[in-house]
């Protein structure tokens, strides 16, 4: 991954510097660092969720592992062909991305899983790199509206010309296409908001497109 996409050593939100400092002292086993995006550095396809749990990536160093939001996650992913098995469990699970990255919108845990305006503006320099080395007719899926918004941001979009909405597709200006999902957390999936169906649903579009766009070079 290019330097200008991460940072391990990044310090430039400092309610996430104190907080991750909180974190490593209550946890001296957990990564709490900026989480590095995870799969596929030549990837079609990018999934960009909110951040890093707090006991999940922000524990394993890697997105989607080690909370609830993983589980449906990486099992929609190995049924589409993207991840070579269904669980992320451990940095050398063995587990590897096809086709496929996943990164955040936010590197750092967040106090409280909510960060500001600004610390996602802040952020958003890490994402516009990662989008600007993405192929030509790349896919973006974002996971919730936040993600939503910060992928357009990256890209130098207004929010309001692309509403967020679960299942949307649109094609963006820059050849890219965006697609919509509500985000695979607990809470979502608990409440039946995101059901499997829904999630495989987007994920079976993305499969079709990226199927009928064939690998160039």
């Amino acid at each position: 991954m290019h330097s200008s996409c991460f940072n391990i050593h990044c310090k430039l939100c400092p309610r996430f510097v104190g907080f991750l400092s909180e974190v490593r002292t209550a946890h001296p086993d957990y990564h709490a660092r900026p989480v590095p995006p995870f799969g596929d550095p030549h990837a079609r396809l990018l999934i960009v969720g909110l951040a890093p749990g707090l006991h999940g990536a922000n524990a394993s160093g890697r997105p989607f592992t080690g909370d609830h939001a993983g589980i449906l996650l990486y099992r929609t992913l190995h049924k589409y062909g993207f991840a070579s098995v269904p669980q992320s469990r451990a940095l050398d699970d063995g587990l590897q991305l096809q086709d496929c990255r996943i990164t955040n919108a936010v590197k750092c845990v967040p106090p409280q899983n909510k960060p500001t305006r600004s610390e996602i503006a802040t952020c958003n320099r890490y994402l516009r790199a990662e989008l600007q080395l993405m192929p030509a007719k790349a896919l973006v899926v974002a996971l919730g509206r936040i993600a939503h918004d910060a992928v357009l941001s990256a890209l130098g979009i207004k929010s309001k010309l692309f509403r967020f909405g679960h299942g949307a597709s649109h094609a963006l200006t820059t050849g890219i296409s965006l697609l919509d999902s509500y985000h695979c957390s607990r809470y979502n999936t608990q409440t039946r908001r995101l059901t499997p169906l829904m999630f495989e649903m987007v994920f079976e579009n993305a499969r079709k497109q990226l199927d009928s766009m064939g690998r160039s070079g």
